[in-house]
């Protein structure tokens, strides 16, 4: 049946509730997107495991590098497409005066976050009506997975966006074909030039899909979004495989095989266990919204759409996907959207309990913050300053008169939140937004430093540095992950030739990444030892830096 004669049930499934202070909530979210993705986008260094390889393949395209076929610490290499880089690159030589590269690069996740929180909010809206697309987005910023990946120097980001894009062009498409077509094939580009087809396919697939199974999606509206879209999407979709394929023929092929999807991959039990923590409060209320419309799953256009593009996510990310959490981000799109549509419909107990268990929860873990800062400011509770400092030696404790205000501001206006605010289903799902937005406050104010000092390489490369000699050709590493490589080539501008690569000891200097449990190796008589070291608390891995021997 056509999406026209779904108007009565939505007019009633959208019906607007009376509310009061509508311009206030709109301004209360747009500040709390604001402060959720501002906070932890600049003043630390590139961590592991998302940021290295971005990072030094963004300093190669700022000084002049090939922008069609990114380098990691010098070496062509493909491991996804350029979109995000160029973004970065562009922000990063724009701020440069200001800001480090890394941290001016970090800000195009803060504006790729932004549009995905808009076509979220946008989604939410149009499948559930006025005032539904605030409290999705509040769903979707909430989830405990988004709050480190979406502040991070990585590519899934803008893959995240696209996939974002084409959810809501699909929203769209019963109302405003022209436009959902051309969003449709802008997400499917974005998503496929940000992170390769994988993301692309998830769009695709779900929008090929639908008219399938579904009478719903069977009208001439619905031909005229898929047929500008196939338009849109095409010069996304061709013009960077083609320069890439002329620069690179052989490279481009090996990213393309590896990029096709493995039957005996099976990743789907690693999803299900990553979403059991990852999506909340997502979880909970989305599966809440199919209990409660589960007479209407099959016939209703938008759980159609919302459970398919799940579906579509699930299995193709199981079947394609490597077993990392971040690469879960596109099954968050759906959960929120399908929970956003629950809220209305919440019962006030569960509405309670789930209002009551982020106020335990995020209370328990702002309180825990603070303490820890006190123990490292004042050596008291003296126990847990010395476990701090065991897990951040190079920490040295400072006061800073700005992120001090900063988390106490945050801190208090959550507490007159949860305070003041009246318990019900919307207080709710604002409250953990708020609790989750505060968190991730503390986090970047009151432990930054003493993160930083932990997860950093910029001290110990400088040890290395200082060990150097003068004068030498190069150097060949053993063992050396991906990870430090493109550190080394950001901080010192040391390109390494990697010994499983080059399988030969030209180099007259010899780096060897050792690793707790593993043997180390004896490099030999016609080495010397000229440094080794290691990050202060890191118990895992260490380096040894050798010169050769001159006879």
């Amino acid at each position: 049946m056509a999406f026209e004669v779904e108007h009565d049930w939505q007019a009633h499934l959208a019906t607007p509730r009376p509310r009061i202070g509508e311009n206030a909530k709109t301004r209360l979210l747009l500040l709390l997107c604001a402060l959720w993705i501002c906070l932890g986008l600049v003043g630390h260094d590139p961590w592991k495991p998302y940021e290295p390889q971005t990072v030094s393949i963004v300093k190669g395209i700022v000084h002049g590098g090939s922008w069609v076929i990114p380098a990691v610490a010098g070496v062509a290499s493909l491991p996804n497409p350029p979109l995000y880089y160029l973004s970065a690159a562009a922000i990063a030589k724009l701020l440069s005066p200001w800001l480090p590269l890394h941290d001016a690069a970090r800000i195009v996740t803060g504006l790729w976050m932004a549009l995905t929180l808009l076509m979220v909010g946008l989604t939410g809206r149009e499948l559930w009506g006025k005032g539904s697309g605030r409290q999705t987005t509040f769903i979707f910023l909430g989830s405990l997975g988004m709050v480190v990946a979406a502040h991070a120097l990585t590519p899934e980001v803008a893959g995240l966006t696209g996939c974002a894009m084409g959810m809501y062009s699909l929203a769209l498409a019963r109302r405003r074909p022209l436009r959902a077509g051309v969003l449709l094939g802008s997400g499917i580009g974005i998503s496929f030039l940000a992170t390769g087809p994988l993301t692309a396919e998830i769009i695709a697939a779900t929008a090929i899909v639908l008219p399938i199974l579904f009478g719903n999606w069977r009208s001439k509206r619905y031909s005229i979004t898929l047929g500008i879209a196939l338009l849109a999407a095409s010069p996304w979709l061709v013009i960077w495989p083609i320069l890439c394929w002329q620069a690179a023929p052989d490279l481009f092929l090996t990213w393309w095989h590896q990029g096709r999807h493995v039957l005996d991959n099976t990743s789907q039990i690693y999803f299900l266990q990553t979403l059991s923590w990852y999506s909340w409060p997502a979880l909970p209320l989305a599966a809440w919204s199919v209990w409660h419309h589960r007479t209407l799953l099959l016939h209703k256009a938008e759980f159609q759409l919302l459970l398919m593009l799940f579906a579509v996510s699930f299995l193709l990310l199981g079947f394609g996907a490597d077993e990392r959490d971040i690469l879960a981000l596109p099954l968050l799109l759906p959960m929120a959207a399908l929970a956003g549509g629950a809220v209305e419909y919440l019962r006030r107990g569960a509405a309670n309990a789930l209002d009551w268990f982020g106020l335990i929860l995020f209370g328990i873990m702002g309180s825990f913050i603070w303490l820890s800062w006190v123990a490292m400011m004042t050596g008291t509770p003296s126990r847990l300053a010395a476990r701090m400092h065991k897990l951040s030696e190079a920490y040295i404790p400072s006061f800073h008169w700005m992120a001090f205000a900063a988390a106490l501001t945050v801190s208090i206006v959550w507490l007159l939140v949860a305070v003041r605010n009246k318990r019900s289903s919307r207080a709710a799902v604002t409250g953990w937004a708020l609790g989750i937005t505060m968190v991730w406050g503390l986090l970047m104010t009151l432990w930054l430093p003493w993160l930083n000092a932990n997860k950093g390489y910029q001290g110990m490369i400088a040890s290395m540095q200082r060990a150097l000699p003068k004068h030498y050709a190069c150097v060949t590493s053993l063992h050396l992950a991906s990870s430090q490589r493109a550190l080394l080539d950001y901080y010192a501008d040391i390109r390494t030739q990697p010994f499983e690569m080059v399988q030969h000891m030209d180099c007259d200097l010899y780096l060897i990444q050792d690793e707790r449990g593993h043997d180390k190796i004896n490099p030999g008589s016609d080495w010397k030892l000229i440094w080794q070291g290691k990050r202060p608390s890191d118990r895992h891995e260490s380096f040894r830096l050798y010169r050769r021997r001159v006879n």
